[in-house]
């Protein structure tokens, strides 16, 4: 009963209170719509613009790739593709870079320019030097090089002359695979045997003139890069014509073919042929040929810290088979910074009119040429010291079969006549340290000790230096201002004297230095001084050289003109 009182009792008021709330609200709007103004019944013509439209796309949703790689599958085989390279040529292909320690030279060098430099000196010396480069660099590229020089001393009949001119082309293939190398070469040397005892006797200039003439040429051919057998070639061959003034004629005829076959990345199988042809005819050894033959194959093992090369050379000399070792191997120590290096070889220096002509030009008419065999046993270490200084050293042990010899003739002793040892030993330490400061500043200076010894034929080893010591330093001082020097020091060399005794030469020093300057930017000026020392050594018994001389003059070059004539043209 009481629950149902509570029900009809709620059920009675709930209406009456929402009624109740319903008036209050529609008395609040009456009084609100009577306190504001009535508003204009007028719609306005006026359009707001809040943003314009800009259409989109809805933005889809990515894939979320969450899952973990699957392992691989080791039961299938594993197939290895072998992509093809693709047909494309480039203008340029460039072979591997192989840097080495770059040789001073005493004279300017000049790369892929033309000038033209001149002077004259002391002792009645002009000097002209011309060189030109052709071609576009990339397809095709000859240099073209002469150069003439004389002088002449108070000195009787102390004079020479040289002329020499040597052009050189390479030649790229059609498909920029292959390299072709083509040269040409001539070159005259005239000077006069000056050193006869005593100095009483008298001699046309025709009995003392000695003149040399060679021509030559050759042709090579090499690939860029290996081909896909792994194999790298470089063959060549090469003729040169010999001749002096007493009637004497020489031919060489040259073959060289080396090529290398690499399987994978450490070994490496090499292989040369070798043919080196001589002709050589005069009145008094007749005609004489001097032939060698050699095979040179060797195996290498190369790896980023050890490299070993091994192999025999079969030589024949005049028909004569000799086996001869080549065996090297390097380690490196350090990366680079210390190299360790050890080796046997053997070799043979081909003797020629020409090669003895080049050593002693006072010398008779040889009347044999005996090739000298030469075998070496040495170790040494080589390396660089943080990033200017570099260092070569080595100690050798050499044996030589069939040296060439030069003794002084035993009745005025003005000519030099050529004699042959069957066998010298020959202990030789040589040393080499570098500086060099970018492009800036360069020095390098060396040293040869040999001590001779177990000689057969001969008492000494007349005419072989036992010390030379030599250096040579490149300095830009500013950027048109240019210093070099060189200096030399050698040991007297032992020599026979009238009276068929043993003697030696006083040591010899020479000095020279030279400075160039830009005038204006095509044109420089330059100043070369030799022998400061004023010291008139023998290099060879009775021929003392020519004293201080000074050369000066000037360099024009047409590099830079053709550049400003060409953006002229543009």
């Amino acid at each position: 009963m009481k629950r149902t009182i509570i029900i009809l009792l709620l059920i009675a008021v709930v209406p009456n209170v929402f009624a109740q709330n319903k008036k209050t609200k529609a008395a609040a709007k009456k009084e609100t719509a009577q306190a504001k103004p009535k508003a204009d019944t007028i719609a306005p013509r006026t359009v707001t613009i809040t943003a314009a439209f800009k259409p989109s796309l809805k933005t889809t949703s990515k894939v979320n790739f969450s899952a973990a790689t699957p392992l691989p599958d080791t039961s299938r085989q594993v197939l290895h593709y072998d992509v093809p390279a693709q047909n494309i040529t480039f203008s340029y292909q460039s072979p591997a870079l192989k840097p080495l320690a770059e040789n001073i030279d005493t004279a300017i060098h000049w790369e892929n320019r033309s000038f033209i430099k001149a002077g004259y000196g002391n002792y009645t010396t002009p000097y002209l030097q011309v060189g030109a480069s052709l071609g576009d660099g990339v397809k095709s590229t000859v240099n073209i090089h002469g150069k003439y020089t004389s002088s002449k001393s108070s000195v009787p009949f102390q004079q020479f002359s040289k002329i020499n001119l040597d052009g050189i082309g390479i030649f790229s293939s059609t498909n920029n695979k292959n390299e072709w190398t083509g040269k040409l070469s001539y070159d005259n040397n005239t000077q006069y045997q000056y050193g006869f005892l005593p100095d009483t006797l008298v001699f046309s200039k025709d009995d003392l003139r000695q003149r040399f003439t060679t021509f030559g040429g050759g042709v090579a051919l090499r690939n860029k890069t290996q081909n896909s057998a792994g194999i790298s070639y470089n063959p060549g061959i090469s003729l040169s014509m010999f001749q002096d003034n007493h009637g004497s004629t020489e031919s060489n005829f040259m073959i060289n073919a080396p090529m290398s076959k690499s399987f994978g990345r450490i070994f490496a199988f090499n292989l040369g042929l070798n043919a080196d042809i001589t002709t050589y005819k005069s009145d008094s050894a007749g005609t004489v040929n001097n032939n060698l033959y050699s095979l040179t194959p060797a195996i290498q093992f190369k790896t980023p810290n050890f490299k070993v090369i091994a192999g025999v050379s079969p030589t024949w000399d005049n028909d004569i088979l000799s086996f001869l070792p080549n065996i090297t191997a390097e380690a490196k120590i350090n990366e680079e910074k210390f190299i360790l290096q050890a080796g046997w070889v053997g070799y043979f220096n081909k003797t020629t009119y020409q090669y003895l002509a080049s050593l002693n030009p006072w010398l008779q008419q040889p009347k044999f040429l005996n090739n000298t065999r030469i075998k070496e046993q040495y170790a040494g270490f080589k390396g660089s010291a943080g990033s200017h200084v570099t260092y070569d050293a080595r100690v050798s042990y050499l044996q030589f079969s069939n040296q060439p010899l030069f003794v002084n003739d035993t009745i005025t002793g003005k000519s030099f006549e050529v004699v042959n040892e069957s066998m010298i030993k020959d202990l030789r330490i040589h040393g080499e340290i570098g500086y060099t400061m970018q492009e800036k500043f360069s020095a390098i200076a060396g040293i040869t000790f040999n001590q001779y010894s177990s000689l057969k034929d001969n008492a000494k080893a007349w005419g072989l230096l036992p010390i030379e010591v030599n250096g040579s330093l490149r300095w830009q001082v500013l950027k048109d201002f240019l210093v070099k020097s060189d200096i030399y020091f050698w040991d007297g060399a032992q020599y026979r004297n009238k009276a068929l005794s043993d003697q030696k030469l006083k040591p010899a020093a020479d000095f020279n230095l030279g400075v160039e300057f830009t005038i204006i930017p095509q044109l420089n000026a330059w100043v070369q001084m030799n022998n400061l020392f004023n010291n008139k050594y023998q290099r060879w018994n009775q021929y003392p050289v020519l004293g201080f001389n000074v050369l000066a003059g000037v360099v024009y070059s047409f590099g830079d003109i053709k550049s400003k004539l060409a953006e002229i043209k543009k």
